[in-house]
């Protein structure tokens, strides 16, 4: 069987927390949610868990532009810091102006398209895409399509937390 990148994409929040199912499983009977289904505080230990769609509040940007709602944030066992959110744009919506930081980020497109400019140049990505943006590029991203664009996040590196 081979896999699409839309297929990819679809599967990518189940790959972040392996075991997923056998958590979810042992919080049923025990009768509570295990501590790491709640996204993890800045600069912790991340841990194995789940994060129920349900429970991941969204925010919507003071411009009414972009809702963004944030999975997990701090450090993994191997010493990186790490940042996964999913974003929403409107049609011709941008999260924020052009800018650079330390850190990597990964775009991962799930719905609609996205204009991702890196160092001056933009290329679309859309549904099943990837966009990656290394250390210090200058970077944005807007909506490129005529419906509202949805996209995950994965930041890695010292400024991810």
């Amino acid at each position: 069987m081979q896999l699409t990148r839309r297929d990819l994409c679809a599967l990518f929040p189940a790959a972040l927390v392996p075991g997923a199912l056998a958590i979810q499983a042992l919080a049923a009977a025990q009768g509570t949610a295990p501590e790491a289904a709640a996204p993890a505080a800045s600069a912790t230990l991340i841990q194995s868990g789940v994060f129920p769609w349900d429970s991941l509040v969204p925010k919507t940007s003071a411009d009414g532009a972009s809702t963004a709602r944030a999975i997990l944030k701090g450090k993994l066992a191997t010493g990186e810091s790490v940042e996964v959110h999913e974003t929403t744009l409107i049609v011709g919506g941008a999260p924020h102006p052009p800018h650079h930081h330390l850190h990597s980020e990964m775009l991962l497109v799930r719905e609609g398209a996205i204009e991702l400019m890196v160092n001056g140049k933009s290329y679309r990505v859309g549904v099943g895409g990837v966009g990656f943006v290394a250390s210090n590029d200058e970077h944005a991203a807007k909506n490129a399509g005529d419906t509202p664009a949805t996209y995950f996040v994965v930041a890695i590196g010292p400024t991810a937390v």
